[in-house]
């Protein structure tokens, strides 16, 4: 069967692989000639996000590019430390820490490697279906062919408004976040661990990479504002922004904004808490394009790499790709959903065994 992958970011790309090792023919077309437009943000992939790539052998790589945080320490506003909360890693492979930038490179070179077509600057416009299957349609005039087409473009999906035209828009969590990274000697030091401050204006976290570079991310309480406005502020906007919500406080926050160069994106943070129709017969959405939870949940990748996994398995076992969609919403909307809920909450933290132990065997085969 061949397979059009809308997105060639983490879910596309993983999709193509797992859909490869299925004995399908999957073609990912990616709208950026190279890397995308979050170029200085990084991710953590947690527990259950590195049980997915292992299912499908694709751990190792993203292991090698990556670095390890083994808990979390919480900060209050007066530099006190509150307590630590280490990560559970008996017979789990704990959270590993990356560039987005380096992530995709990596898992776009393995796929590559494992014989996955990837075409970069093909932007997905539209899409119409037949008894042969479905075109997709592309900005620059061009189509593909295919059988059925995955959704993987993420938070503002063409793939979702094709599957349902009602389909509600991402939903502004009152939250602007800036992703930063310094290598500027003398800053605080948290290897291993992610130390977690909340300031009186907004939160703040950061980490230490093995080589003393010092990663950091922001989460400031903003009003909602344009895209086209949000796409261009500069690097030194997003640090002025994310310095300004720490200024005076006696907390090490502004200390490391200031010293962080162009390596800073920022963005508004939205989730996606219900999407009611996931797929058609010849069309399903995977990833952030179903289901987008708050940064606050550490765990849009992860959720993203488990639908990539499980989907691949459902078009390997079920007699026909309508039923193959089924199968899969079946196994993954109460669980996002749920994520979705927590992350809005801001309360993941609580009770995360259900999260964090979840495993996917790549040989057990999907019923129904």
């Amino acid at each position: 069967m061949r397979v059009l992958v809308a997105g060639g970011g983490i879910s596309g790309t993983v999709t193509a692989m797992a859909l490869k090792l299925a004995g399908h023919d999957p073609v990912v077309f990616e709208a950026y000639a190279s890397g995308g437009e979050d170029i200085g943000a990084f991710l953590t992939i947690m527990h259950n996000g590195m049980d997915a790539l292992r299912a499908i052998g694709a751990d190792g790589p993203v292991i090698d590019a990556s670095f390890a945080a083994h808990g979390v320490e919480l900060v209050l506003p007066t530099g006190e430390t509150a307590g630590r909360r280490d990560f559970e890693t008996e017979g789990l492979d704990g959270p590993r820490t990356v560039t987005r930038a380096t992530l995709y490179r990596v898992l776009q070179d393995e796929a590559t490697r494992r014989g996955v077509t990837l075409v970069h600057g093909r932007r997905l416009t539209g899409a119409k279906t037949g008894p042969g299957g479905v075109t997709a349609e592309f900005a620059d005039g061009t189509t593909e062919a295919g059988d059925v087409l995955i959704g993987a473009d993420g938070l503002h999906s063409v793939v979702r408004r094709l599957i349902d035209p009602a389909a509600a828009e991402p939903r502004f969590t009152g939250l602007t976040v800036v992703y930063g990274y310094t290598r500027a000697p003398g800053l605080p030091s948290a290897p291993g661990i992610y130390r977690m401050v909340r300031g009186s204006k907004a939160a703040f976290g950061f980490t230490t990479d093995p080589s003393g570079a010092t990663f950091w991310f922001a989460r400031v309480p903003d009003e909602e504002r344009p895209r086209a406005e949000i796409a261009a502020v500069t690097p030194d906007g997003w640090r002025e922004f994310a310095h300004a919500a720490f200024a005076g406080e006696p907390l090490p926050c502004a200390d490391i904004i200031a010293a962080t160069g162009d390596e800073v994106f920022g963005g508004h943070s939205y989730d996606v808490p219900e999407t009611r129709v996931w797929s058609t017969p010849e069309m399903v959405l995977i990833g952030d394009a179903a289901h987008a939870a708050s940064p606050a949940s550490a765990q849009g990748a992860s959720m993203a790499l488990e639908d990539s996994v499980v989907l691949a398995q459902c078009l390997r076992d079920r007699p026909d790709p309508a039923s193959a969609f089924e199968a899969y919403e079946g196994l993954r909307r109460e669980r996002v959903e749920k994520l979705v809920a927590a992350g809005a909450g801001q309360n993941v933290a609580d009770g995360t065994d259900w999260l964090y132990s979840h495993h996917i065997d790549w040989d057990a085969k999907i019923g129904g």
